[in-house]
């Protein structure tokens, strides 16, 4: 069971541990973002492309035009 501490304390404790971290730089933030958007569409072009094939080839095997 959690010891109960009182607001102050915690808030104190929780700033203590913010500035222990290392936020990434303004530069990092946006290269990691531009990255995050390029692979999301790299995604979604092979997904596509994928299910067109996948359609285009079924509809082979079972004669069902689209």
């Amino acid at each position: 069971m959690a010891s109960k501490s009182n607001p102050f304390t915690f808030l104190q404790q929780v700033r203590s541990e913010t500035a222990k971290v290392t936020w990434p730089s303004r530069r990092e933030t946006v290269i990691s973002t531009m990255m995050v958007f390029i692979m999301a569409g790299v995604a979604a072009a092979f997904f596509f492309a994928a299910d067109m094939l996948m359609g285009w080839v079924i509809s082979l095997i079972l004669n069902v035009s689209i």
